[in-house]
């Protein structure tokens, strides 16, 4: 059964550069498809490959239903296009960059969805941080301290993933724990007409 791969993880931890890792090497008969966020954020403003919207661009698709998830955090707007269905009605696993918060959320409109959460140790953390210069000192300090709280998140069925090794190797273990877990998806999927789209702030 097709599920979404719904990810998440601290700031810093390379959610943006695993996901862009399976895009680049998707294969042809891969059941694996990567969706882009929607985002009131400029397409230039770097990290992940979003599709960038207006406030008000993202209120006439969250007003038409066309966002399957949808939240806030530190000031942007997030969605998930509706497309994602679609996707999985096709038998298609769907992976997205999630929300630690909408978390709860997310699995009431897909039950049987897999969480992932990507952890990296604060060496690798911090050094990350520090090249990518995007944060002051005190601003890094706290991103750290977000990250540790991450490892007190307690969620039922969730797959943590290392990420102080090789991209490629990250991508193998994430690829290997949709497969392990698929035999246990059991639950059946909501039908597509009965999802409604919710927006919650982080």
């Amino acid at each position: 059964m097709s599920r979404l791969v719904y990810i998440i993880g601290p700031s810093g931890a390379g959610k943006d550069t695993l996901l862009r890792e399976l895009r680049e090497h998707a294969t042809p008969g891969e059941r694996l498809l990567v969706a882009h966020r929607y985002i009131t954020r400029p397409a230039d403003a770097g990290g992940e490959n979003h599709i960038a919207v207006t406030d008000a661009e993202y209120e006439q698709r969250l007003g038409a239903g066309l966002f399957a998830l949808a939240w806030e955090s530190h000031g942007y707007r997030y969605g998930i296009g509706v497309e994602v269905d679609q996707w999985l009605g096709l038998g298609f696993d769907v992976a997205v960059n999630g929300s630690r918060a909408y978390l709860p959320r997310a699995r009431d409109r897909y039950p049987e969805l897999l969480a992932v959460m990507i952890r990296v140790s604060t060496r690798v953390l911090r050094q990350r941080m520090g090249q990518r210069g995007r944060e002051t000192d005190a601003e890094m300090e706290a991103r750290l301290a977000r990250g540790r709280d991450y490892e007190l998140l307690g969620c039922p069925g969730l797959v943590c993933i290392d990420n102080d090794c090789a991209i490629t190797d990250t991508a193998r273990q994430l690829r290997e724990a949709i497969h392990s877990t698929a035999a246990s998806s059991d639950l059946p999927r909501p039908a597509q007409s009965k999802r409604k789209s919710t927006t919650s702030a982080r």
